[in-house]
């Protein structure tokens, strides 16, 4: 499979880049505004990297993992690029406030907002995974939704490469749970100065 991570250089995009490329499965490419950055990046990890536009052509997924507040914008930027690949979102809506993190938003979500900018199907996951679960080799499970059956398979298999197991959750509109549970795991890992993951119990 060939995967283009957008983002691919920031700790999140390059920590699943090298993860990716560790387990050798895949054809890694990172992409950035700056083609520099996203080289000498990609030199680092051993993989290719580029402009975002430049990455996503010929991909059979985009992994969109830039900032959350860069998000939308990125999609809108690339949605011509991206064409009809299939895009996995991992990214939350979040808000900071002196009581600890907080869900960004009370109504949709991140995910859902980008699939109305761009013409690709669009799965949504990998939320509860920090840099250092994947870097550490234990994220937990990969939890996954999407509308699309093309782009949730992909996102599935993506996703099971590097989790201890990769679980449907039903359509794109379950990212609102996906998204604030983000939030959820950084105040468990605030508190307890940890790396917190999920592992749903009882599937067979």
């Amino acid at each position: 499979m060939r995967i283009a991570i957008v983002g691919g250089t920031g700790a999140f995009g390059r920590a699943l880049a090298k993860r990716l490329h560790e387990i050798g499965k895949d054809e890694i490419l990172i992409g950035s505004r700056d083609a520099e950055r996203a080289q000498a990046s990609a030199a680092e990890i051993g993989v290719t990297g580029g402009r975002n536009e430049e990455i996503v052509t010929d991909a059979d997924i985009v992994v969109l993992a830039v900032k959350s507040n860069a998000t939308l914008e990125t999609a809108s930027e690339l949605a011509a690029a991206i064409g009809t690949t299939p895009i996995l979102c991992v990214a939350s809506d979040l808000r900071f406030s002196d009581a600890g993190v907080l869900p960004g938003r009370h109504q949709g979500s991140l995910a859902e907002e980008v699939a109305r900018v761009v013409r690709a199907p669009v799965a949504s996951g990998l939320q509860s995974f920090a840099a250092a679960n994947l870097s550490e080799g234990d994220p937990g499970d990969a939890l996954i939704c999407g509308g699309d059956d093309r782009a949730k398979e992909l996102s599935l298999e993506l996703a099971g490469r590097v989790a201890e197991r990769a679980i449907d959750v039903g359509p794109l509109e379950n990212s609102r749970a996906l998204e604030g549970m983000t939030a959820v795991i950084l105040n468990v890992n605030k508190h307890y100065k940890a790396h917190a993951g999920i592992r749903l119990t009882g599937l067979p």
